[in-house]
């Protein structure tokens, strides 16, 4: 598009003595099928075009008003230091100025401008995205989550007939794409393990709903619209123009990053993802409907891709990679839908040991669930992880709450097809005796993962702990006893020198 062809207040825009600030020549005009966006150097403005796609109604001035108004509230909630205020475009006679005394013709978000190199996606291409960054991510998140909104309204969205509309059109509107982007085996199997979810899970969304879960979330959570910038991890571009893709379960923003990570070929980041985001909340029974969230978020991504293998404007060799990116996707979200044989591994060893460090990595290979028993334990307390837990918290009492909450989890996750690790002590028959009575019961594979290592070894990293939630010390160590395995456990258990190199293939 010719700048003759922009509407004469984009064209206005481009003018550098439009602004007043010093920017950067020339501004580059940036625009999207919803949006002009203007990079100027220091800021960037966006305005909103008058368009209407149905679920997205930008048509009149008083909408893209409203909208203006709600981005710029909505994304202070991840990214605060980046929107900064809506100004008046005004209009007297032929000219066109920020906030003058003329007619109001259109409203532009103001942002502060960051360096692309600071997109997630982007440092993720370079090579540059670190496990640090996936945890400081996970736990924004989490913190993003527990902030957000929740009310009666909000509520409403949870319930099947609610959720299940999406999935519907997009099984509809992805018809025209079997044979091209997607076999019809596919687009059966994917269509009918929603189907069947939502008809065997009434119950768990219902459970979702009164456990509040269902909140006014980011609902655009990728990683083209997360920022490492200034050390901080910035949460943007949320949606702010449809209610029915914003107010959410939480776990489908989770799913949509897990799902990015696994898309690029990185599930090892998307289990480290997932495992930190459920340790910070104790939020173990949303993986029930994780599964769900994840096929969805990649055949979204699908079918939005295949939009354009139908566009006259797209080259051929667009067109072309297109049909294989979106194929890639397709395939995702059936991959999403086939279920695992679950299994259980239980850690076993004192403080110190390398339960935890051998159970991350064991977590990272098999994809698996990690429950460590220093978080559940401090769930149950009502206290946050990184919190050091008074003597109340280690009484007998709690625990036996927290070997039971373990177990509870362990065989609900296990019983749907995930792999999880019970991490705790199991320092003792009667707490290794339910696990595996249990599991024989359920028909669940079970192995013990006895962790060891010489007592000054565990004594030198038990005083050098630093930044763990677990909050046994030297003192706490030199109490502990370990009870052996008897026979019939001894054929279960893979034991680990932890001073050695780890070998996974062993477990």
């Amino acid at each position: 598009m010719t700048d003759t062809a922009l509407p004469p207040v984009i064209q206005a825009m481009l003018k550098p003595d439009f602004y007043p600030h010093a920017v950067t020549e020339p501004i580059e005009l940036i625009q999207t099928h919803i949006s002009y966006v203007f990079l100027t150097g220091d800021y960037v403005y966006k305005l909103k075009k008058a368009v209407n796609f149905g679920f997205l109604d930008f048509s009149t001035l008083e909408k893209r008003q409203h909208f203006a108004q709600e981005e710029l509230r909505l994304n202070a909630r991840g990214a605060a230091k980046l929107y900064l205020s809506v100004e008046s475009i005004t209009q007297s006679g032929d000219g066109f100025e920020i906030g003058g005394s003329g007619d109001v013709v259109e409203p532009a978000l103001k942002m502060q401008q960051f360096p692309q190199a600071t997109l997630m996606s982007e440092m993720f291409d370079r090579g540059e995205l670190t496990e640090e960054m996936i945890v400081m991510l996970a736990k924004e998140l989490a913190v993003f989550h527990r902030k957000s909104e929740s009310n009666d309204h909000i509520r409403t969205y949870g319930t099947v007939e609610a959720i299940r509309q999406a999935y519907d059109e997009n099984y509809a509107q992805s018809t025209g794409y079997i044979g091209r982007a997607q076999t019809q085996a596919q687009w059966d199997t994917t269509k009918a393990y929603s189907d069947r979810f939502f008809t065997d899970n009434a119950e768990v969304f219902e459970s979702r709903v009164k456990a509040d879960k269902i909140r006014e979330c980011h609902g655009d959570i990728h990683l083209r619209n997360i920022a490492y910038w200034n050390g901080e991890m910035l949460l943007f571009d949320c949606i702010e123009f449809n209610e029915p893709f914003r107010f959410v379960d939480t776990m489908y923003d989770l799913a949509f990053v897990c799902m990015d990570l696994d898309a690029r070929g990185r599930s090892d980041y998307a289990n480290l993802l997932l495992n930190t985001y459920l340790e910070q909340t104790g939020d173990y029974e949303g993986l029930q409907v994780l599964p769900l969230y994840l096929s969805r978020q990649a055949y979204v991504r699908a079918k939005v891709t295949s939009f354009l293998l139908d566009d006259p404007g797209i080259p051929a060799d667009v067109k072309e990679s297109s049909a294989k990116t979106a194929a890639d996707y397709y395939r995702l979200a059936f991959d999403y839908t086939q279920r695992s044989s679950g299994k259980l591994f239980m850690m076993s060893g004192l403080s110190g040991s390398g339960k935890s460090t051998t159970a991350k990595s064991i977590a990272r290979a098999h994809n698996a669930i990690h429950l460590r028993s220093d978080a559940i334990r401090k769930h149950l307390a009502g206290i946050p992880v990184e919190q050091k837990g008074t003597d109340a918290i280690y009484s007998a009492e709690m625990t036996d709450k927290t070997y039971d909450r373990l177990l509870d989890l362990g065989i609900l996750l296990a019983s749907q097809g995930h792999t999880v690790i019970l991490d705790a002590k199991y320092d003792r028959m009667a707490l290794r005796a339910p696990v595996i009575a249990k599991a024989t019961v359920e028909g669940i594979p079970l192995t013990i993962v006895h962790c060891d290592a010489p007592i000054e070894v565990l004594t030198a990293r038990v005083a050098a702990r630093l930044g763990d939630i677990a909050d046994a010390d030297v003192a706490v160590l030199q109490k502990q006893t370990f009870e052996g395995f008897n026979d019939a456990e001894q054929t279960l258990v893979k034991t680990i020198d932890t001073t050695g190199v780890l070998n996974l293939e062993a477990i």
